[in-house]
């Protein structure tokens, strides 16, 4: 059976309409489409960029701008062109502050990590009650600022402080020292101090991570007979290899940034025996009236934090992969 059409029953025909052969083809309308959507994605993310750009990246710029210049922060500024640059690597107390922060990375972030990924072993290894009350312990350096660690330390590092006083009560008189006043042992009393702070930081980001890895892996490393540092390097260290990245990440970036504790216990002395480039900022900008050396400083260690963290994160997915 035929059935009738439109036009047949007097009804009034639809008008085809003819498709343009000017109309983009399937592909080319999913990458538009795409693109919209990127678009609308950046327009979310726009007030956070704008923020961004107002508070960091525009004084980042500015502050690369002033190092150009000679400039005391009051007077006319004189062109300098990279000479600010040129005298960090000239300047031996500015190489020296940058050979310091060096130094701090062993004390910030490797002898914290090391120690953290011990602590988190014993901890993990069995059934240890309280585990909760030791993590709290151990983070606690975190949470306390900084003034207070400093200034608890100080007295602990002072000539008749508690750390003299023990080394005195069991004979070793002789190891007794102002160890924050001592040319050599300034720095790494400092350094101690920041090994206390982060070995928390890295014992909560390890326990945490511990905790994804397949007890399977344990068990059959003790059937090999592997003792608990060969579980450590072969199963541990491994397994958390994304937690120690992030580890040494935020622990190199403190070490290179680090001010108040510096500026609190020693104040950059004995001589300059414990400054860092974040106070050499300070101690320019602002008592000796260089805005343009410590500008150039803060624009070298910003670069310094940049590249070190980038080389972390690249061996860290290396790894991964």
């Amino acid at each position: 059976m035929v059935l009738p059409d439109r036009a047949t029953l007097g009804l009034p025909t639809r008008p085809r309409v003819a498709r343009s052969s000017e109309e983009p083809p399937f592909a080319v309308r999913t990458t538009r489409r795409r693109r919209r959507r990127s678009l609308i994605a950046y327009l979310y993310i726009l007030p956070a960029l704008a923020v961004y750009g107002v508070f960091l990246l525009f004084p980042l710029g500015r502050s690369v701008w002033i190092s150009l210049f000679h400039w005391d922060g009051l007077t006319l500024a004189t062109w300098a062109g990279f000479d600010n640059y040129v005298d960090i690597f000239r300047d031996g107390a500015l190489r020296s502050a940058f050979e310091h922060a060096l130094v701090l990375i062993v004390f910030y972030s490797v002898l914290p990590v090391c120690l953290a990924l011990l602590l988190t072993m014993a901890l993990s290894r069995g059934h240890i009650r309280g585990r909760t009350f030791f993590r709290t312990v151990f983070f606690l350096p975190q949470v306390i600022a900084l003034v207070v660690v400093a200034t608890a330390w100080s007295a602990i590092y002072s000539p008749d402080g508690v750390l003299n006083k023990f080394l005195d009560a069991v004979g070793l008189h002789v190891a007794t020292r102002p160890w924050l006043g001592d040319f050599s042992w300034a720095l790494p009393a400092v350094g101690l101090i920041g090994t206390w702070i982060e070995v928390g930081l890295c014992v909560v980001l390890f326990m945490a991570g511990i905790q994804k890895i397949p007890t399977e892996r344990y068990e059959a490393a003790r059937i090999d007979g592997a003792g608990a540092m060969r579980e450590l390097l072969a199963v541990t260290v491994p397994g958390l290899r994304g937690e120690i990245a992030v580890a040494l990440t935020l622990t190199v970036v403190a070490a290179l940034r680090n001010f108040d504790l510096v500026y609190i216990t020693t104040h950059g002395g004995p001589g300059t025996s414990t400054t860092v480039p974040a106070f050499e900022v300070y101690h320019r900008a602002f008592q000796t009236n260089q805005v343009g050396s410590a500008c150039a400083i803060g624009v070298t260690l910003a670069v310094l934090i940049f590249l070190i963290t980038l080389v972390v994160t690249r061996i860290a997915e290396r790894g991964e992969s």
